[in-house]
């Protein structure tokens, strides 16, 4: 009988890779979807290792990207700069800018937006989740549903401590919990101190927590801090069984909130990549779709938030009518179940027309000139940027978040919010 010759499906995608310079051990182990397509995957310094799935029509590998060498990695529809390493783990509809790094056992899903040397190491679970320049997590993390920044680089970075959680879902099945560990107006300007948050301990969301804070190992973390350069050790509750009362928001002005403010943060980032970031991506091989990928992620995290805000409120109302009128803050919560449909048509607007403008053209025609010393480097440029400059980009960016919740205020009066907005 003469030898079956057996030769994967993507057998022709695979010639084309090595012919364009991939390095791939052991090609038989390798699969490619059919809807991949190979012009978006780099030629130039690309390895794959044995046992790796790539999938996804909008999936996009730079110059310089390690696939694989701790253990298989499955990649669908992510964005991939220059000389990241995806260790092992699966990847869906997230964007990696360069050099970020993910060791084994990576689970990382829609929405994640991690910049540049961004790091976690094995067994990190990631879904919803923003990370800023340099930001180091440890191993065995669960941390979907926030935002982190803070730290000026790789030597002093904001850092997660090893099995570190985010509490984000609810006893009420609730996802309303969205933290914001910095912020974005200073927190994009790559010079504000790190946040360190220790290990075996956890935040229960939604938070907002100030730059340079060192949260103690083991602490569970269930309130705001607003303050900054601080260390906090976090209480741990006193043993009872008590009654509960299911759905009755009773903090519902505070999650609220910080819900909204965590999504004005989401729309000051969106400008920061459309008038800053974008110049950036075109000196890149595949710039142009991995900011594509950035803007559609974003999109994606708007979204997700405005959804939990929906689902929250269409429980309100069986909250409310077991608990009756005279309950306290039932304005609030009887206001926020009627108007959340206007929070969705405040936040799906073109950002585009946003009126304020003077300190964003200041701020750009600076960064124009430091563009001309700097090239096209985007961590060099924006630290490199004088202090008076990076502050006309904070109030830039701190006026759209105070804009918008500014306007969510007006739509839901009765809940008290944005008495204090870092």
């Amino acid at each position: 009988m003469d030898r079956v010759e057996l030769k994967p499906k993507c057998h022709d995608k695979i010639i084309r890779l090595i012919d364009k310079g991939v390095k791939i051990p052991n090609p038989l182990t390798l699969d490619i979807g059919e809807e991949v397509e190979i012009d978006h995957i780099s030629g130039s310094g690309v390895k794959i290792y044995p046992g790796c799935r790539i999938y996804g029509e909008k999936t996009v590998i730079s110059e310089g990207t390690h696939i694989g060498y701790e253990g298989p990695v499955t990649i669908e529809d992510c964005q991939i700069g220059p000389r990241v390493e995806l260790k092992g783990g699966y990847f869906n509809r997230a964007v990696f800018l360069e050099r970020v790094s993910m060791g084994l056992g990576a689970h990382v899903r829609e929405g994640c937006i991690l910049e540049e040397q961004a790091s976690g190491a094995h067994c990190v679970g990631l879904k919803q989740t923003i990370l800023f320049p340099f930001v180091t997590l440890g191993s065995l993390i669960n941390f979907c549903d926030c935002l982190m920044a803070g730290g000026t680089s790789r030597k002093n970075h904001s850092e997660v401590g090893s099995s570190y959680i985010h509490f984000n879902f609810t006893p009420n099945g609730d996802k309303t919990t969205a933290s914001l560990i910095g912020d974005v107006p200073r927190g994009v300007m790559l010079n504000q101190p790190p946040i360190f948050l220790g290990g075996q301990g956890g935040l229960v969301g939604p938070l907002r927590l100030g730059y340079g804070n060192i949260v103690a190992a083991g602490s569970i973390l269930r309130q705001d801090v607003y303050a900054e350069n601080k260390l906090i050790i976090g209480k741990s509750h006193p043993g009872a069984v008590i009654d509960i009362s299911p759905m009755t928001y009773v903090s519902i002005s505070r999650v609220v909130e910080n819900n909204i403010i965590y999504l004005a943060n989401l729309v000051a980032l969106e400008e920061w990549y459309i008038h800053v970031r974008q110049s950036f991506f075109k000196g890149q091989e595949f710039g142009d779709l991995i900011y594509a990928g950035v803007l559609d992620k974003l999109n994606l995290a708007k979204n997700e938030r405005i959804k939990r805000l929906e689902d929250m409120a269409s429980k309100i109302s069986v909250s409310s009518e077991k608990g009756g009128s005279k309950r306290r803050g039932e304005a609030g919560r009887r206001e926020f179940h009627d108007k959340v449909h206007l929070i969705r048509e405040l936040f799906v607007r073109d950002i585009t027309g946003n009126p304020n403008i003077e300190h964003r053209n200041r701020f750009l025609k600076a960064l124009d000139e430091q563009k001309r010393d700097k090239g096209l480097n985007y961590i060099e440029t924006i630290q490199g940027l004088p202090d008076d400059t990076s502050q006309e980009g904070v109030l830039w960016l701190g006026q759209i978040v105070g804009d918008y919740c500014q306007k969510a205020g007006a739509i839901l009066p009765s809940l008290n919010m944005f008495k204090r907005i870092s």
